[in-house]
This record gives structure tokens, sequence and C-alpha cells, in this order.
């Protein structure tokens, strides 16, 4: 039996087996679900595992020193510049629950469709916003100096790299889903991996 929420075929739950298995089980929800962005992966597991290993420690590593509220913003801000609804709506609703407020997200979630995240942002945060869209809509004019507000509100390289890494990160994810046709269907939307160093990829 096939999954029917993409322009591909992607192999159900009920019928993985093996390494497939393995995946599946690993990242499901707490209600037994799995994202399709990873049961998208299904026909080729080894990209899944990759996805997923690079998607948790991208986000969700503890030893990122940003907060990950920041990292899920800037996501969502990348994903409406890449016209992804499919990670626009998961992610957005990941902030709110980071936020734990949801005036303030939905603040931020106009800037960016807006264009503006000078509504919603300013010094180090707006900073990284306009680094994200600049390597987002504009890659092949970035230089070095693209890097100097971030650089002026006190970033150290690695805070630089961790959002590079972000902006980087849903860039792929984007072109994934929109370039399967992946909808949310049967989707819960707004869960994350458990933060740690380990395997554990069950979502909560």
């Amino acid at each position: 039996m096939t999954k029917t929420f993409s322009w591909i075929e992607a192999v159900a739950d009920e019928d993985a087996t093996g390494k497939l298995r393995t995946l599946y089980d690993r990242i499901r929800a707490p209600d037994g679900s799995i994202d399709n962005i990873m049961m998208i992966h299904s026909l080729r597991p080894h990209t899944m595992e990759g996805h997923m290993a690079l998607y948790k420690h991208v986000l969700h590593n503890t030893r990122n020193t940003l907060p990950k509220w920041l990292l899920e913003a800037t996501g969502v801000y990348v994903s409406i510049l890449n016209n992804c609804e499919y990670c626009t709506e998961h992610h957005f609703k990941g902030l709110e629950r980071l936020l734990n407020d949801t005036d303030k997200a939905a603040r931020m979630r106009r800037a960016f469709e807006n264009n503006r995240p000078e509504d919603a942002f300013e010094g180090r945060e707006l900073a990284i916003m306009r680094y994200a869209y600049a390597l987002t809509c504009d890659p092949v004019h970035m230089s070095s100096t693209t890097l100097n507000a971030m650089r002026e509100q006190g970033m150290s390289d690695g805070e630089i790299l961790e959002i590079n890494q972000v902006v980087a990160y849903f860039a792929y994810a984007n072109r994934t889903v929109i370039g399967l046709g992946v909808t949310t269907d049967g989707d819960t939307l707004g869960l994350s991996p458990n933060s740690s160093e380990g395997d554990d990829w069950h979502h909560r």
C-alpha cells in the first residue's frame, strides 16, 4: 500500500520492513504519526536517515548556542521566501510553541509575509533575518561583507555558522517538498525531535 500525499509514491507505515521500519519507528510522533517530509524518502531510506540527522543537528542539537525559537523563526522566514507552505505551517506551529506567545508569533509571521522583518525584529535578530534574505534570494551577490551586520551585533563565527546552516537546511527541505508536491495531509504540525546529541529522533 502506498501513501498519496505527494506526486510520488511512499511506503505506508504498515508496509514498512527492514531499515525503513527501523527508521519509521525512530521518528514517529507520540500519536504514532510520521511526518510526510520524512515519509517521502521511503523509497530511498538512506536519504531519510541523512535528512533526519541534518535536521536534528541544525535545529535541535544542545550544542547550538542561539535560542531555538530564533532558529525556528529563521526557518519560517526562509520557507515563506521560498513559498513553501509545508515548512511554513510546520515550523510556524513549532515557533508558536517555543515562544508560548501567539500574538508575538503572529507579529513575526506578518513581518515575514510582508518582507519587513524590521516590523518584528531589531539588533542581532534583524541582522540575522537580513542575512537569511540575502542568502535565500540573492546568493550570487554574497560576500564576506554580508556577514558584517551580524558581527557588528556581537555574533561569533560559530553563531553565524548556526544561522548559515539553518538557511541552507531550509533551502533543501523546501525544495524537497515543493519538488515532490508533498502536502501536510495527515501530519501533526509543530512537532520536533528531542534535543540531544544522541540518536533519539522521536518527535514531541
